[in-house]
């Protein structure tokens, strides 16, 4: 049924989570391939961290940070690819999601509550409304 799952990480509990979820999806059938998108967005990274390291060594830095989450897949088997993107995490999920049309995109959710997501957006959320394909939220 989900041959090309989109899963979006970033490192947190949450998105191991999300993850969890997608090799249970994925380990269902045989034949699938599952994408893990980190996005990097430069204006919501520590400073320091952005003056500490070239841009190959932040990115090397956040792949470590997944690296824990590709085993989870191929552990069980499952071709895995990681993607790094740069941006807005929200809107580029939901730009590359479209594009690429995925059968299913897993996405873990913070849990915000009502106030905390109107005020502070959730990206979660926005990746739910603006997806073309079945979107599945982990909290």
């Amino acid at each position: 049924m989900y041959k090309r799952i989109l899963v979006a990480v970033d490192g947190s509990s949450h998105s191991k989570r999300a993850a969890s979820h997608a090799v249970f999806l994925a380990s269902t059938q045989s034949d699938v391939h599952v994408t893990l998108l980190y996005v990097l967005d430069y204006d919501k990274t520590s400073p320091d961290l952005v003056q500490q390291l070239t841009s190959e060594e932040l990115h090397e830095d956040r792949r470590n940070k997944i690296l824990p989450i590709e085993d989870m897949f191929v552990s069980k088997g499952i071709h895995t690819e990681i993607k790094l993107l740069h941006g807005d995490a929200g809107p580029v999920i939901v730009e590359h999601a479209n594009q690429e049309n995925y059968d299913i995109v897993v996405i873990g959710s913070r849990g915000l509550n009502t106030l905390q997501e109107m005020v502070l957006g959730s990206v979660s959320h926005k990746v739910a409304k603006r997806v073309h394909s079945p979107v599945l939220l982990i909290k």
